[in-house]
């Protein structure tokens, strides 16, 4: 545990919500299972394997002693979470959480929800891409958007304040998309955007009604089983982006499965969509970097032509 230990030891204060140590990108051997989070002013420890109660000791004491020099005085709070053969156990292991539980991200505030399940409420690996749409946005004012797998809608929050006009959000997850109205109230941005709970390969119509789109979002989950396969599923929405999209708009299509590389992607956009050209990848955060960039969170940016 040694290069979580020595991260912990030089981390600076954490105002935004971030990554502090990313085993996983395979950079730090021993260390694969380990995921530190900062969503302040709680610390989430993540692991995908079991950890002894001695090695839990330890972080316990490294991040306290880092606290006490980052925040002398202030609440020393901190999670973990433990994701094994497909269960989830999620421990509170010193302090408290706030309720509700809002954190910042280069300006914008999202609720997020560390003790219950293993999505929080702000995917931490798609800072960039979120920095991608509010700068597009803010170089394009007006944008129509449409933001599918919404999720907790943070994409759509950064559109609407860098300018877009109108957001449509779509995803099947009720509780989600009511998370994702609360974040617009939260940055006082309620108007402009919708919130459309469906399936979205049953609801085509609708979404197409509501178009052209000057720029789709595209951030599905790699794998959930009876609704997203993305090994399958995925050029069922490359296949729509063509009529989907205005002349000169922009596709931000996501993908954040290891096992499908950037590949997969270009391919099957140049044989599904080939009037839409690759523009370019999205940069991962820094402090997600990985051994190899196939593994790593793809962000990719293609544009149709103009009329």
């Amino acid at each position: 545990m040694q290069a979580l230990l020595n991260a912990i030891a030089t981390m600076g204060l954490p105002l935004d919500a971030q990554r502090v140590f990313h085993g996983r990108g395979g950079r730090y051997p021993g260390c694969e299972h380990l995921s530190l989070d900062a969503f302040p002013p709680v610390w989430v420890l993540t692991s995908f394997q079991p950890v002894a109660d001695d090695e839990l000791a330890t972080v316990h004491a490294a991040l306290s002693a880092r606290w006490e020099q980052l925040a002398p005085g202030q609440p020393f709070n901190w999670v973990f979470q433990c994701r094994h053969e497909g269960r989830t156990d999620t421990r509170l292991m010193a302090g408290s959480v706030p309720e509700p539980h809002v954190v910042t991200e280069h300006g914008a505030s999202f609720r997020v929800h560390v003790l219950k399940g293993q999505n929080h409420g702000l995917f931490l690996d798609m800072a960039e891409g979120r920095c991608w749409v509010r700068e597009h946005a803010a170089a394009h004012p007006g944008l129509k958007v449409l933001n599918l797998f919404a999720y907790t809608c943070a994409f759509s929050v950064v559109a609407r304040q860098a300018g877009a006009q109108q957001v449509v959000n779509v995803d099947m997850s009720h509780g989600a998309l009511a998370i994702g109205q609360q974040n617009h109230q939260l940055n006082g941005i309620a108007a402009g955007a919708s919130f459309l709970a469906h399936d979205i390969f049953k609801s085509w119509g609708k979404v197409t009604r509501g178009g052209p789109y000057d720029l789709i979002i595209l951030d599905p989950p790699s794998y959930q089983k009876g609704s997203f396969v993305a090994s399958k599923d995925y050029a069922r929405l490359m296949r729509r982006l063509p009529d989907l999209l205005a002349p000169d708009g922009h596709a931000l299509l996501c993908l954040n499965a290891p096992e499908l590389g950037l590949a997969f992607l270009q391919d099957q956009m140049q044989q599904l969509a080939p009037q839409l050209a690759f523009v370019e990848r999205v940069s991962n955060p820094p402090v997600f970097a990985d051994v190899s960039a196939d593994r790593s969170l793809k962000v990719l940016v293609y544009k149709a032509p103009k009329r």
